[in-house]
């Protein structure tokens, strides 16, 4: 019991250095997660914001393009812009053709990408001057390449959030884990501390039952004890006053035949024989002294007896004291071992329940990852190679109009 009791004591230390550690992490942990929520957050609404903001540009020129691509604004547009655009120099039909190359080039790539931008810049080359028209090709690729910057942050960011989240979860799920087997543990030992406190109070009643008993055991033989020697006393007095009688009765007799002598001169006449003592009285003063002799005996016999069931009791009652005052001990030392086991299981409990909360938080958090980067990551590939191949078109469109040759690009497409 005492090496239990030992291990269980450094079992309740570790377990509060487990809980001391638990807490802490847990504090840093909330502290984490509330910052990664708000970021989360912040991220998540400037996504939702820039999604938002990309469908509302691309149906404006979806429409814009609808307009534009009207009969009635191809002619008004022919009717405006015919004297710049026809100029019969050399020059100006080199212009002409290289914009209309970009502008081709654009629009195959705009088709393939569906991409509303692209469209739209095709179609300003045929309107817009060369130096307007290159100043919007390198806004708009620094544009792109400011949007494949973010996303390739954004992606990383998820994919930090989501090993991180991960991390975290399964080593709460450790953790919860421990917490559940030490109330396990606790449990147990509490239910079996319990249990062996109840026995040694019980074995504690029998015992105090035992004392009650063999004090009244021990007031009756010494009852009987008394009465036996008063017994045996009176029988000895009683029997030597008895002895006594008949001793001076046949001593005084003794002594009177012995005093007597015959007369002198001739006999006497014939008269009563000589007295003399009855055969059988010294049977009878032996007997009695025999008696008395046996009474004797029983009387140091009881007495032999007394002293020894006395001396029994006496040792019995110490033991028994003793064994009592062991019992009482270990459970006082026993009821503090398991009122710091109850103490260190609500510790437990409590420990318990914040990392069940925690493990709430992150399962939180991990879903609202999943609403901002599951399209992320599931189109990053397909978006950044989108995006690249927006970006060559575009700088392949304004080397066109810079002067290069437009079959050199048809030929590597």
């Amino acid at each position: 019991k005492t090496a239990q009791i030992g291990e269980l004591g450094v079992s309740v230390v570790q377990l509060k250095e487990d809980l001391s550690d638990t807490q802490a992490a847990l504090l840093e942990d909330q502290k984490y997660l509330e910052e990664l929520e708000t970021s989360c957050s912040t991220k998540t609404a400037e996504w939702e914001e820039r999604q938002k903001t990309r469908q509302l540009e691309m149906e404006a020129v979806s429409q814009a393009l609808a307009v534009l691509s009207g009969d009635d604004a191809h002619d008004l547009f022919t009717r405006t812009f015919n004297p710049s655009f026809l100029q019969r120099s050399s020059s100006s039909s080199s212009s002409s053709d290289r914009r209309s190359a970009a502008s081709a080039l654009l629009a195959r790539v705009a088709e393939r990408l569906h991409s509303p931008r692209l469209a739209t810049l095709a179609y300003n080359l045929k309107l817009d001057a060369f130096t307007r028209v290159k100043k919007a090709i390198d806004d708009m690729v620094t544009q792109l390449l400011k949007e494949q910057e973010d996303e390739v942050k954004h992606k990383d960011f998820c994919t930090g959030e989501f090993n991180t989240n991960q991390l975290q979860t399964e080593k709460k799920e450790r953790t919860k884990e421990d917490l559940l087997a030490s109330i396990e543990d606790l449990e147990m030992t509490i239910d079996e501390l319990a249990k062996a406190i109840d026995e040694l109070n019980a074995e504690i009643a029998e015992m105090q039952v035992q004392l009650k008993r063999a004090g009244e055991d021990r007031e009756k033989e010494n009852a009987e004890f008394q009465t036996t020697v008063a017994d045996q006393r009176e029988t000895q007095k009683l029997l030597k006053t008895a002895l006594q009688v008949l001793g001076d009765f046949y001593n005084k007799k003794t002594a009177s035949l012995l005093q007597r002598q015959e007369p002198a001169g001739p006999p006497p006449p014939a008269g009563f024989e000589t007295y003399k003592n009855n055969a059988g009285s010294g049977g009878v003063i032996q007997l009695i002294q025999q008696i008395i002799s046996d009474a004797k005996a029983m009387e140091a016999e009881a007495i032999r007896s007394e002293e020894d069931a006395q001396k029994a009791y006496e040792d019995f009652v110490k033991e028994t004291n003793a064994s009592i005052e062991a019992k009482s001990k270990d459970i006082v030392e026993k009821s503090e071992v398991k009122a710091r086991a109850e103490g260190e299981l609500v510790e437990t409990k409590e420990a318990k329940e914040a990392v069940i909360l925690e493990l709430e938080q992150l399962s939180n958090y991990n879903a609202q990852l999943h609403q901002s980067c599951d399209f992320v990551l599931k189109n990053f590939d397909l978006r950044q190679t989108a995006r690249d191949e927006e970006i060559e078109a575009l700088r392949q469109a304004k080397a066109i109009l810079s002067g290069a040759k437009f079959d050199n690009f048809l030929q590597r497409s």
